[in-house]
């Protein structure tokens, strides 16, 4: 089986397993026969775990414009790419700031890329690591919180089963769809969320898809918090 055919299996799979679990799904998904949930991704520039989180990173508090010209500028800063870690930790912090960083995310930027570099942290051994235990290393680090991590699982590791209950505008495609009369705090995110096990990750894009197509923003680029 190819990797196409492979994935294509899957996703039948998924899908059938979220319209049996949840009528609003069900209903989403009858209604997106040609949704592909990893198209946003081609969109988006090539991204290991580092780059992922740098993406991440700079689009805390960001609208989806702002992040997507800052990271365009950092880009244009190493060459046309995102920085490795030693990269970024060759270039002048003041680059950085100029490229529209803030220092407290440039602070945060070098801290990991330091820890990527010098052995505190292996790429390769933090890719293999379950979601939890993922997220228990890096939201270590400051200034990387929930949202960022998962993001970050979602984009650069594909997991497929990553929710983002701090995102507001997962919070806001959550009431639509459900037509609740009120925003749902985060409790109430993972709480509804927990029958989409094990495929919260296709079942957000599902839900960002009916909330926000055509804009082009993927889940993990939207309203954020660390």
């Amino acid at each position: 089986m190819t990797e196409e055919s492979s994935r294509a299996a899957w996703l039948r799979q998924a899908r059938s397993y979220l319209r049996d679990a949840d009528p609003v799904l069900a209903r989403l998904i009858d209604d997106r026969p040609e949704f592909d949930p990893r198209a946003w991704m081609a969109q988006l520039p090539p991204m290991d775990l580092y780059g992922a989180l740098l993406f991440q990173v700079t689009g805390q508090q960001l609208s989806v414009p702002a992040t997507r010209h800052t990271l365009a500028r950092i880009e244009a800063l190493f060459g046309g790419h995102l920085p490795a870690p030693a990269e970024l930790l060759g270039v002048d912090p003041g680059q950085l700031r100029a490229a529209g960083l803030s220092w407290r995310k440039i602070s945060t930027l070098r801290d990991l890329a330091g820890r990527l570099s010098d052995g505190r942290l292996n790429p390769d051994v933090l890719s293999l690591l379950p979601d939890d235990e993922l997220m228990a290393e890096l939201t270590a680090i400051p200034g990387i919180g929930p949202w960022t991590v998962q993001g970050a699982l979602i984009i650069a590791l594909q997991r497929e089963d990553v929710v983002l209950p701090g995102d507001l505008a997962l919070r806001k495609a959550v009431q639509a769809a459900y037509q609740l009369d009120h925003l749902p705090a985060q409790q109430e995110v993972l709480a509804i969320a927990d029958k989409w096990r094990p495929y919260r990750s296709l079942a957000t894009s599902y839900l960002f898809s009916a909330a926000y197509e055509p804009a082009e923003a993927p889940p993990a680029t939207r309203h954020r918090s660390p």
